[in-house]
């Protein structure tokens, strides 16, 4: 029998690197999570667990047609979480990661509308980009961005400190059940007790990839906490609407 679940994607830009995935269920709690590369991997994890995709999450650009700098919904997301240092990575058709992006190939693979304003079913899930560090401060109310991700100045220490942080948040995302998730406590557990830059790398994938499966149950559940930035046109981002709250110093 199966599942009509929300998928978190934290994609990889290609399969040299590892992706997180993650599924939600129609109450918004977390099932499942795993770390993966290929895309034939992704569906077998998918088929696996007899899930069927209404809502997928991408960390990752999903529609690109500008030739050089930036895209539209890139921009706006800067103009609104820059001072939280919470700006956007360019893409574009000049960077051969993005000529064809690798999500958008995979959506069209799986028959997955690209339509924002599409209705997801299981027959036609809807698959929207997202960007979990402006997600993240919205969210959450953060002065700024969490420091987790690898930086060259960043030591594991400060890192892992962070990683402690954004757990417990996610912890606060009611509708996840975190705390009483197997998965989720292998998780902590590694990020809790991390002392090289792999072992984080190892547990960050699938920590993004379940934050992403939140907001694919947004997106279907409490629209109103996000909007799209962007058009299906140009590419577009699936972001909450520019925080009011003070950014930090």
């Amino acid at each position: 029998m199966s599942l009509p679940v929300h998928v978190g994607l934290d994609l990889a830009w290609s399969i040299r690197a590892r992706s997180g995935i993650a599924v939600v269920d129609s109450t918004g709690a977390l099932l499942d999570s795993a770390s993966v590369r290929t895309d034939d991997e992704i569906l077998a994890w998918l088929a696996e667990g007899a899930w069927h995709p209404v809502v997928v999450a991408v960390d990752a650009p999903l529609i690109v047609t500008n030739e050089s700098g930036r895209r539209v919904c890139e921009a706006l997301i800067t103009k609104a979480y820059s001072r939280f240092h919470a700006g956007a990575y360019p893409s574009n058709l000049g960077n051969p990661i993005f000529n064809p992006p690798r999500g958008g190939a995979l959506a069209g693979r799986l028959g997955w509308s690209l339509d924002p304003d599409h209705i997801p079913t299981t027959h036609t899930p809807v698959c929207i980009e997202v960007y979990p560090h402006p997600a993240m401060v919205a969210l959450f109310s953060l002065g700024t961005v969490l420091p987790y991700k690898s930086r060259p100045h960043r030591t594991v220490e400060m890192r892992r400190a962070a990683f402690g942080t954004l757990v417990e948040k996610l912890e606060t995302l009611t509708p996840l059940r975190l705390t009483s998730n197997a998965r989720w406590a292998e998780l902590r557990s590694v990020v809790g007790s991390a002392t090289r830059p792999v072992d984080l790398k190892n547990a960050e994938d699938e920590i993004d990839a379940i934050f992403c499966a939140h907001l694919a149950w947004l997106w279907q559940h409490d629209r109103s906490a996000l909007q799209v930035y962007g058009s299906l046109a140009e590419g577009f981002i699936v972001a909450p609407p520019a925080p009011t709250h003070p950014a930090a110093r």
